[in-house]
């Protein structure tokens, strides 16, 4: 039985197909748009799987137009676009997500395996409910947010954490820490002795592999986090990057390439996974 897909890789799946046919009939957006009277920056959001196409009558039109006569092709695209209308679970905190964190927390949710890179504070499917709370805390009198807008990302964080311990295809997690992220001090001593030992624990699952890349290493260090995400079935492979007060989320295949090149040639030099408990009791000790 093929595993169920949420909403967001299935609108991904639904434009990726509608993007092939319109490719294939040698349409232009503005083409499109201009003969069924589309938006065609709403029709390209469509293809992309960041917005939805509200109307099946839509949908008909476009295979109409691009000549998908088979009924079985048509009853494909038409099931997808059924099941790119529910809704998903993390629904109730979108309004505090930043742009484009809905998509790409639907698409994380149906991942095989991630492979990311953070350099300045512990990777967030790694950390403690304590850790992310003080991260928090720390930005609400900067950022103006409210003890509702903290607890709410704190639950969206810890409900995210249960990707890589779910028993059912749990995700197949590996993750480059620079030495500044667990260094950084957040919340105390104790938030982050607990916080090591939950890297520890999280290390040993057999999903999941941390490496720590040491101050002392020579060699390249990308500048900035990402995470690149590959999926089951057809998809292709995204890659997540951070920017101010959004995400940049990309399944262009020299970005996607590029991102991959840059965690292999770090995790070369990174410490080994079976290296990581040793550094981080060590750095432990070093705070008492």
């Amino acid at each position: 039985m093929a595993a169920r897909r949420g909403p967001t890789f299935r609108r991904r799946e639904l434009g990726k197909e509608l993007r092939k046919l319109r490719e294939k009939n040698d349409l232009t957006l503005q083409e499109v748009g201009t003969r069924l009277k589309f938006s065609h920056t709403k029709l390209a959001r469509v293809e992309i799987g960041e917005n939805d196409l509200p109307r099946v009558g839509d949908l008909e039109a476009l295979m109409d137009l691009y000549g998908l006569d088979g009924k079985e092709d048509r009853e494909t695209l038409l099931q997808l676009h059924r099941e790119s209308l529910s809704k998903d679970p993390w629904t109730p905190y979108r309004h505090v997500m930043p742009s484009k964190m809905p998509t790409y927390r639907g698409l994380e949710q149906d991942a095989k395996a991630m492979r990311a890179f953070q350099p300045s504070f512990v990777f967030g499917l790694l950390q403690t409910e304590a850790y992310a709370r003080s991260l928090f805390i720390i930005a609400k009198p900067v950022d103006e947010t409210t003890t509702e807008y903290v607890e709410q990302n704190v639950r969206l964080r810890l409900e995210r954490k249960e990707l890589i311990t779910r028993s059912d295809s749990p995700l197949e997690l590996r993750v480059i820490l620079d030495e500044t992220a667990v260094r950084r001090m957040i919340g105390g001593r104790e938030v982050m002795r607990e916080q090591f030992n939950e890297i520890v624990e999280l290390n040993r699952l057999e999903n999941v592999t941390v490496q720590i890349f040491t101050h002392i290493v020579v060699g390249y260090r990308a500048e900035s986090n990402f995470a690149v995400l590959d999926f089951p079935d057809a998809l292709d492979p995204i890659v997540q990057t951070d920017m101010p007060n959004t995400i940049s989320v990309t399944d262009e295949d020299l970005e996607v390439k590029k991102h991959i090149r840059r965690f292999d040639a770090m995790r070369e030099s990174a410490l080994a996974p079976a290296d990581t408990a040793g550094f981080l009791h060590q750095l432990a000790r070093e705070w008492k």
